[in-house]
């Protein structure tokens, strides 16, 4: 070995006693060293359970910190750590594993609510706590160390395989728009399956030698007091604009408490001008980005108030490691100001999905561009705004959800001849499902029964929150659905009958 491998490694030499990591949960606490050292016990246990080069080791449990050392002790020994989204039904959570293939499976109670057997999260940390560190070897930074899954237009998980590379150039990238330091600190209740919660919070603080606190998840009241409490002493924090909506809505919320704030980030979902330019005026930069689990973060504002406020709305700027094209739909590089399909290249860029060769082929273009099926345009100073998505994917509370999926697990169902799912405009979560339904000849619809049908097959935040009942779908010449057509018929109030699913 020569010398530090990793980020982690390199700031437990830099500073061996500075704080790193904090688990609000246990009430744990780590130095650089500690925190370098327990990751190498996690791999010394990986390595005695059997897992080798290559090796998946999935997980399925909320936040803790020990999941981060999860991540450094695959990476170090060559496996791949793959973390399972808990909000997932017991079906789709079965479905991930079978396309994973782990050699272990870890997690705490969400396991036996799913029911699978796998090794609890406390006994591998009690063995952690016990086992000698294992001696680091030179990693290879362009093999995959993470396995993100994100659901496809088909219905079909894809797995998006991410390498110590492509994590290194995300947190590079983040760095440099949040202004991160060894100073900084990020609160991480965002769910560490997602990119944002396991990547961009916490490779980026310890590329700069900042630290990280981590939550079990997002709860108005207690994220508002943690980022205010200046023993904390947060800087940075992510968030979708829902969770952002239900900071500002809480009863406690003063804004003067936020203030020494670097910066709050937002993204993954459409987020409203008027809410952006109310932080803004409350003196708190709200900084929205565009990222995705291939690709990590690709832009964001920069965090001066008076620039978000004049472009609130903008997904912001790209960095000079990216490569960025807006392409029409012959091919062609758009002008200034036209929209058009984003295609994005970089050392952050996925290598492919995990075993799915054809859509690994189908993502790029034959000079290696990716593309993200998002409809984008860049200003005249190089902003970029996101106009729509080429796909039918809507996103409600930061969560993708895709109609082909909602609409396959109603295939079967008695009742219903076809469906058509679709996004909608909610105040509370940014867009929920809406189902446009044609009743199977002489069947009724029971709304609370479809929805006890789905419960089984899909996680309640994919359930459409209402429906209406057609006689039939539009369709254009070929036969496909016009979900635009359904889209205005319901922005315009146009619903034959309509029910509503309970709060989630």
């Amino acid at each position: 070995m020569s010398g530090a491998d990793d980020y982690l490694a390199l700031q437990a030499q830099l500073q061996p006693e500075a704080g790193a990591a904090r688990d609000l949960t246990t009430g744990k606490s780590w130095t650089y060293h500690s925190f370098d050292q327990a990751a190498s016990q996690f791999a010394a246990v990986l390595r005695s359970r059997g897992v080798g080069s290559g090796d998946r080791v999935a997980s399925l449990a909320k936040n803790r910190a020990e999941l981060i050392l999860l991540h450094f002790a695959c990476a170090r020994i060559g496996a791949i750590y793959a973390p399972l989204n808990w909000r997932l039904s017991a079906a789709e959570i079965a479905a991930l594993i079978d396309d994973a293939e782990p050699k272990l499976l870890v997690g705490d109670e969400m396991l036996a609510g799913a029911k699978l057997e796998g090794v609890a999260l406390e006994e591998l940390i009690h063995a952690a706590q016990k086992a000698p560190p294992l001696p680091r070897t030179s990693m290879d930074w362009d093999a995959a160390s993470l396995i993100l899954y994100t659901s496809g237009t088909s219905g079909r998980p894809k797995g998006v395989l991410l390498s110590e590379r492509n994590i290194w150039q995300t947190a590079l990238n983040f760095s440099l728009f949040g202004r991160v330091t060894h100073e900084s600190s990020f609160l991480c209740d965002t769910p560490m399956f997602h990119v944002i919660g396991l990547i961009t919070n916490i490779r980026t603080a310890i590329m700069r030698g900042g630290s990280f606190v981590v939550s079990d998840g997002f709860v108005p009241r207690r994220t508002l007091e943690r980022l205010a409490d200046p023993a904390l002493g947060i800087t940075h924090y992510f968030c979708v604009p829902q969770m952002a909506a239900m900071l500002r809505a809480e009863p406690a919320f003063d804004a003067t408490k936020l203030r020494r704030l670097t910066a709050i980030f937002s993204g993954g979902a459409p987020h409203a001008a008027d809410a952006i330019r109310a932080w803004c005026r409350d003196g708190i930069a709200i900084a929205d980005g565009f990222g995705m689990s291939e690709a990590g973060t690709i832009s964001c504002m920069p965090l001066d108030v008076r620039i978000i406020e004049a472009r609130a709305g903008s997904a912001g700027l790209i960095p000079p490691g990216i490569g960025a094209k807006i392409r029409d739909a012959h091919g062609q590089d758009c002008a200034v100001g036209e929209p058009g399909e984003l295609f994005i290249k970089g050392a952050n860029i996925t290598q492919g999905y995990w075993r799915r060769p054809d859509s690994t082929r189908e993502a790029f273009d034959d000079e290696g561009w990716f593309r993200t099926g998002d409809i984008a345009r860049f200003d005249t100073d190089g902003f970029l705004w996101l106009v729509d998505r080429m796909k039918d994917m809507f996103i409600s509370g930061g969560e993708n959800i895709y109609p082909a999926e909602i609409e396959a697990a109603l295939a079967a169902h008695p009742c219903i001849k076809e469906c058509a799912a679709v996004g909608i405009h909610d105040a509370r979560w940014g867009e929920v499902g809406h189902l446009v339904i044609v009743a199977a000849q002489d069947k009724g619809i029971d709304w609370p029964a479809i929805v006890h049908f789905l419960e089984s097959r899909l996680a309640r935040y994919k359930i459409p929150k209402s429906f209406s009942v057609v006689d039939a779908l539009p369709r254009n010449a070929a036969g496909k659905i016009l979900k635009t057509s359904l889209r205005n018929s319901l922005a315009a109030g146009s619903r034959t009958r309509s029910g509503a699913l309970p709060p989630r």
